[in-house]
């Protein structure tokens, strides 16, 4: 009897500590920016806002050091201009883990091998393998199975959206062999995912409220499921997609997701507002395919980035001023 409480209750610990963080909010740090504080002062906006995770898109030593003892978890990315070396060179792969893993693994949570690789880009025949040897270095250093290795995907690798049962992924060629690894490791796949762009390349086609989680009711339903916003739908295109490509256990991490506050169409201060404050509230109740189902999820970004290249909307991403002032009202990133 003894034996058996024990067992439950050690069943009891591992059940509320996997599912810790499931819904869990994080943010995106970027850097690419002239203005932004030090990593130390940003650590401690994290940690002053509540915020227990986030993710890195490089190896940013001094923030991974400020990241010591914060209690913050963090993806890390490789970015796409290493991987062709990293995949090619298993000794590059040992290296980089060593230089910027090892040191840091307490507060390390995935390794993102890529940020949004295109079938079509030269680094991609480049991914599975950099991901392969990332998973091996982290083995050899007694983080395999503690760090978890995945890519950063978006969602134009998805074809047939509409509806979300109907969602498969393209370039099976590409993906498939990515998603077996997962598979085989566990890992989730991580998703960027923005309603924003979705809404503003078909305005006449999905409509403001739907894609701010602001509809009064259901929008459409799908095989008996009603959505209500734009966020679900995507998500749920995704875990059909995975379905589909035998995959249908493999989890679904949103690694980005944001509103502009200006630069462009419906690009305001108070649409960003609307949807960081609703996506907050939304995603610890899962989506109509997977309903309860929290999903981890990183809103797009900390800061506004003044040096980030493409359209103006690129630079109007953050929650917060350089200066460390929240952008919008007050939000309680894990409610």
């Amino acid at each position: 009897m003894a034996a058996t409480a024990l067992l439950l209750l050690v069943m009891v610990y591992l059940f509320l500590n996997v599912h810790h963080t499931v819904g869990q909010v994080g943010v995106c740090y970027g850097n690419v920016a002239d203005n932004l504080p030090s990593e130390l002062d940003v650590i401690n906006l994290y940690k002053s806002n509540g915020i227990g995770i986030m993710r890195l898109f490089n190896p940013n030593i001094a923030a991974l050091e400020a990241l010591q003892g914060s209690g913050i978890k963090t993806i890390l990315g490789v970015v796409n201009g290493d991987l062709l070396g990293i995949a090619s060179d298993p000794a590059a792969a040992t290296q980089w883990v060593q230089t910027n893993v090892v040191p840091f693994a307490n507060v390390i949570k995935y390794i993102a091998v890529g940020n949004e690789i295109h079938p079509d880009y030269q680094e991609a025949p480049a991914v599975l393998p950099a991901m392969q040897n990332i998973f091996n270095a982290l083995v050899a250093n007694n983080l395999g199975g503690q760090i978890l290795v995945s890519t950063a995907i978006d969602t134009s690798l998805l074809t047939n959206t509409y509806p979300p049962s109907a969602s498969e992924f393209g370039n099976a060629g590409y993906i498939t062999p990515i998603i077996n690894f997962l598979t085989t490791n566990g890992s989730p796949l991580l998703v960027n995912i923005y309603p924003y762009f979705a809404r503003i390349s078909e305005p006449e086609n999905i409509r403001l409220d739907y894609a701010l989680f602001t509809a009064p009711g259901p929008v459409f339903s799908d095989s008996g499921r009603d959505y209500q916003n734009l966020f679900d739908a995507i998500v749920d295109g995704v875990y059909v997609a995975l379905g589909k490509a035998g995959a249908p256990n493999v989890g679904v991490v949103v690694s980005e997701t944001g509103w502009p506050s200006e630069g462009g169409a419906d690009a305001t201060v108070d649409n960003a507002e609307a949807y960081y404050r609703n996506v907050i509230g939304h995603v610890k109740q899962g989506t109509p395919f997977k309903p309860g189902q929290g999903i981890e999820t990183y809103l797009f970004a900390m800061f506004d980035e003044d040096n980030k290249p493409g359209p103006p909307t690129e630079q109007h991403f953050g929650l917060f001023t350089p200066d460390q002032q929240p952008k919008y009202g007050p939000l309680n990133f894990n409610p």
